[in-house]
């Protein structure tokens, strides 16, 4: 087996963009890709075996990779006005969301010319994802990128002050879908604090939570239940706010218990729509979304619609960098095939 990828990190969090050595994945759609990816009876994070999923685990596995990485397989676009589609994937299978991925596949989009940008100004990137379509505003100077809005599919609140039950007490909690699930939480709320040294417990509390509301009303999607379930787990902390910027440090907990180095993507699309529903920020007004890392993304949300019915459109800020360029190979007579996770 022979693999190529190119490899980005968004604000920390890594996206590999696989570019050869993938089989022919069927369907009429990216969504419908994905669903034939995970393979029947299987489910977004305990996919069926197939000669894809392989291709998933070696890249996400030891040696050649860790469990915390992310990549994405390119597919044809649902349509003509979009440049690529894409099927996400992470250690435990495949999502229907991914802004921090979004942001990777639009600079290099870019940077490798598929794109068309000017060396001065704003290039978009239409990109068809799982969930929908969603765009990449590729700020350029000088002919370098220099940054990257993801604009993602209506965000939609389904619950502001949803109670859980966790065993660190009873909590209240918020619910958006933001081309995945998000549940938000004051990590304060759980006697905890957003910070590397607390990572075990965050991760803990946030695998409970996902647990605790996988059969609830509120992470039900209105119209796809492909988008229903709980993704990820948002634990916030509130920061002091430097010119009169509303500012807040999260970590994302996802799946079945990764953890997101970014301020992620389409979290901080479901933190923006909270908070516009909550009357704290106002269409156009600033987020500075910090990671656990330090890193910032910068988001608002776009004038028009509401949060609570029918959505609100958000774009996050960010900036990704390539990292490598690898050819992935898979020796016959190796022991370990497609790899380990510890």
């Amino acid at each position: 087996m022979f693999v190529r990828t190119v490899d980005y990190h968004t604000a920390g969090e890594p996206f590999r963009i696989v570019l050869d050595g993938v089989p022919a994945i069927p369907g009429d759609s990216v969504a419908e890709r994905r669903a034939i990816a995970i393979g029947a009876g299987g489910s977004a994070t305990a996919p069926r075996p197939s000669a894809l999923d392989d291709v998933r685990q070696l890249l996400v596995r030891e040696p050649r990779g860790h469990a915390g990485m992310y990549g994405g397989f390119l597919v044809p676009p649902d349509g003509d006005e979009a440049h690529l589609g894409v099927l996400f994937w992470h250690q435990d299978g495949y999502s229907t969301a991914c802004g921090h991925g979004t942001i990777a596949l639009g600079a290099w989009a870019v940077d490798s010319g598929l794109v068309a940008a000017p060396a001065d100004g704003v290039a978009r990137v239409r990109i068809d994802v799982p969930s929908g379509r969603v765009t990449a505003l590729v700020h350029r100077e000088g002919g370098r990128t220099t940054g990257v809005t993801f604009r993602n599919v209506p965000t939609r609140v389904a619950a502001l002050k949803l109670p859980v039950v966790t065993s660190r007490g009873v909590v209240e909690v918020a619910v958006a879908h933001s081309g995945a699930c998000y549940v938000s939480v004051p990590a304060a709320a759980l006697g905890l604090a957003v910070e590397p040294a607390l990572l075990p417990e965050l991760t803990a509390v946030g695998r409970e939570i996902r647990e605790l509301l996988a059969g609830s009303e509120a992470v039900a999607h209105p119209s796809d239940p492909r988008l229903s379930g709980v993704y990820g787990v948002v634990l916030y902390d509130e920061l002091p706010s430097g010119d009169g910027v509303l500012s807040q440090r999260n970590v994302t907990v996802f799946a079945d218990g990764q953890i997101d180095r970014s301020p992620c993507g389409s979290g901080t699309s479901a933190r923006l729509a909270v908070l516009a529903a909550e009357g704290r920020l106002a269409p156009g007004e600033e987020l500075r979304h910090e990671s656990v890392i330090g890193t910032v993304f910068r988001g608002r949300v776009l004038p028009g619609g509401d949060p609570l019915d029918g959505g609100v459109v958000t774009e996050v800020t960010g900036s990704a960098h390539r990292t490598g360029e690898h050819g992935f190979v898979l020796e016959p007579g190796d022991e370990l095939g497609a790899g380990f996770l510890l």
